[in-house]
């Protein structure tokens, strides 16, 4: 640089003298600033190459102890799922029912009520609707009339009558099967189409006649038809109409697909969602389902069970919604069973948001939770266990915790009406174990609890940080459940790799505290986008499609570290906004070690992993695949239009020998799998025999 700009003032010099007049003076100019330019452009071209040079040098070093013996075993129970009735997750969601409002009760118990979300095929003078309280069932007692003012002369072509558009819009697809089931009743004959149709009617996918004399239907009769889908409609409606004058009583109107995940009712691509995950506990159902904004709201599991059309449903006060209960206490663990994850069940502690019941009258909310776990535990003869065997569940299902309340710490009888409620748990099923919802990660309980449930919702930038949450908290005593956490705020929107990116680093650093923390769940899981009542979610659907979000799908990368083994791991260098871990895990008898590591920074990370404690003469490790979840923006989020924007993206990953050398993106999430394999050894040769054997 100095010697362009002595070259450049030398011929400055030179060329003054030489050169007198004003053009060349101009000229000289312009040579100097040429002169200046380049030896600018060839000083920064010399500092960008020591630049490359240096940043093919890695700036971090991991350095994972795999010695035998050196690691600790991660609770079997680390990584799981918490389901709430929130955002339609449940009703219009993973409960398979398209019929919304199936009973006519959500209008309320004064008749006549409001029938939404139904409405008349026809108009006020060819049919008139109105509930009355004629059913059949004592839990439910609201049913629909239906006066037919018109024949078959007068009434339109199609006939008169109501249609359920289901939640926003049915999904029936070309070729799969309905199964739609409804209780009905006359004064006289009946002639009924049950049709599945486009989503105002001039399109008609499936339809059965039902015709039944005066005699067969004087009473509440079950009619139930198959229809099979000539079409698809993702918008669709079921229309029960008819061209015969009379009236007719209908109630309890279903309609399912036959093709369920395993028959049981759950709507298969969301439940396959639930499954990639490789949950290894659900809680369920709540939540401030559980609470209720008033206690005559709260969920109160002895009125979802039995067979669906008795169930009573109720208004969930705090998401805002009616729910028919389908969903219910049996299919929770139904649910359970079919994903693989153990049960967890919350029930409600004679507390909600506005009301408590005091501690001198709370047994009947403890005979309530004794009475719901011997539904799930005891044997077919018991008094619940019978509900339960006449469901169709005779043997019973597996129940190992339970969580008292839910959010109640600070209430006035929360301490009094949970020592109520463990004692009796405890005296009854000792095996079982209790979660308190008073957080004690930072001070000691002062009350017996075999958990303590803690929530975060937060920041990126706090959550990122709370990665050492659990560094210092006492070993001793009840263990961590993580039962709810998520970004939140403006750094999620409705799902962003910000937010993701902050989750993932949190749970590295549970995995590394697990010897504290022994259950982990985000919240929520599922949004219907019709109605969003919290953001963001983990899996967002409609009525026929679904994607996840980046917080989804971190989650995937822990599927594999509940039950593995935690290796001891060291970052060395600039590591402020990276977070690592390592785990070791057997996957078809093979043995694998799992690098994951967040880079919460703008810029790339030269990350060098030196992994030690292994025999080079006995044990090596080799690339097997690397998987990275990013995007051009921390912001992006996943939509219906790019469902996949932000997924994780797998290659095979190369290493030469021992030397793993890999660059994290700015912004990213990454993993990378290590074969572990044994090595190939030269056996001395013996006298006999100069050829080289190897095993």
């Amino acid at each position: 640089f100095n010697l362009s700009i002595n070259v450049s003032y030398r011929a400055l010099l030179y060329l003054h003298v030489v050169i007198m007049d004003m053009e060349s003076w101009k000229f000289l100019r312009s040579v100097c600033i040429l002169s200046f330019l380049l030896g600018s452009c060839f000083v920064y071209q010399s500092l960008r190459v020591v630049v490359a040079q240096e940043d093919t040098k890695p700036a971090v070093t991991l350095q994972v102890n795999a010695s035998t013996g050196a690691g600790r075993l991660i609770p079997e129970t680390l990584f799981g799922i918490f389901f709430e009735e929130i955002n339609h997750a449940g009703a219009g969601g993973l409960w398979a029912e398209l019929v919304s409002n199936r009973g006519f009760e959500a209008g309320g118990q004064n008749t006549p009520s409001n029938i939404w979300p139904w409405s008349i095929v026809g108009d006020q003078s060819s049919v008139y609707v109105a509930t009355d309280r004629s059913s059949c069932f004592e839990r439910n007692k609201i049913a629909l009339r239906m006066d037919v003012l018109c024949d078959s002369n007068g009434c339109p072509s199609g006939g008169v009558g109501v249609y359920n558009p289901g939640y926003w819009g049915m999904n029936i697809e070309e070729g799969k099967k309905y199964k739609v089931a409804f209780y009905v009743r006359s004064t006289g004959d009946i002639d009924l189409s049950v049709s599945l149709t486009s989503s105002n009617g001039s399109v008609t996918l499936a339809s059965e006649q039902i015709i039944a004399s005066a005699s067969d239907v004087s009473k509440w009769t079950k009619k139930e038809v198959l229809l099979e889908a000539k079409g698809t409609d993702h918008g669709a409606r079921l229309q029960l109409t008819t061209t015969k004058k009379g009236s007719i009583w209908i109630d309890q109107v279903s309609a399912l697909p036959v093709d369920t995940y395993k028959g049981h009712g759950f709507r298969n691509d969301l439940l396959q969602m639930m499954v990639d995950i490789k949950p290894r506990f659900i809680r369920f159902p709540g939540g401030c389902f559980v609470e209720g904004e008033w206690l005559s709201n709260a969920f109160r599991w002895k009125e979802t069970v039995g067979p669906w059309e008795e169930r009573p449903g109720h208004f969930g006060d705090v998401w805002k919604y009616w729910t028919d209960d389908g969903l219910g206490h049996f299919e929770f663990f139904q649910l359970a069973e079919d994903i693989g994850a153990a049960p967890i069940w919350v029930f409600n502690n004679g507390i909600s948001h506005n009301d408590e019941v005091e501690t001198a009258s709370i047994m009947p909310f403890v005979q309530e939770a004794l009475d719901g776990i011997e539904f799930a535990r005891g044997d077919a003869n018991s008094t619940w266990g019978k509900v339960r065997a006449a469901m169709g569940r005779e043997e019973p299902f597996e129940l190992k915790y339970v969580a008292v309340g839910n959010e109640d710490c600070g209430k006035t009888y929360y301490r009094g009406n949970y020592i109520v409620f463990y004692d009796a748990i405890k005296k009854a099923y000792p095996d079982i174990k209790i979660i308190s919802n008073c957080d004690g990660s930072s001070r000691p309980l002062d009350h017996p609890a075999d958990f303590y449930d803690f929530h975060i919702y937060t920041s990126a930038s706090s959550l990122f940080s709370m990665y050492h949450q659990f560094d210092r908290t006492s070993r001793k005593g009840p263990k961590a459940f993580v039962s709810e956490y998520a970004v939140t705020g403006k750094d999620a929107g409705t799902g962003s790799l910000l937010a993701a990116l902050a989750e993932a680093a949190f749970l590295i650093g549970l995995e590394k505290n697990s010897d504290i923390v022994e259950m982990a769940s985000y919240a929520p899981l599922f949004v219907n986008t019709n109605d969003r009542r919290w953001n963001p979610d983990a899996i967002v659907f409609n009525s026929s499609h679904l994607y996840g979000t980046p917080s989804y799908w971190v989650q995937r990368f822990f599927a594999e570290s509940s039950g593995s083994t935690l290796l001891a791991s060291t970052i060395n260098g600039n590591s402020s906004s990276l977070v690592a871990s390592a785990i070791s895990w057997k996957n078809n008898g093979q043995d694998y070690i799992r690098i994951k590591a967040v880079n919460f920074g703008a810029d790339s990370v030269n990350l060098k992993v030196l992994v030690t404690g292994l025999d080079p003469n006995v044990m090596k490790v080799s690339g097997s695949k690397k998987t990275i979840l990013t995007s051009t923006n921390v912001m992006d989020e996943n939509s219906f239009t790019q469902p996949e924007k932000i997924v994780p993206h797998e290659t095979l990953l190369e290493m030469a020998e021992e030397d793993l050398t890999v660059v994290l993106p700015p912004h990213s999430f990454s993993s990378f799998d290590l074969l572990k394999e044994s090595a190939k050894i030269r056996l001395p040769i013996s006298d006999s025999s100069s050829t080289d054997k190897r095993v």
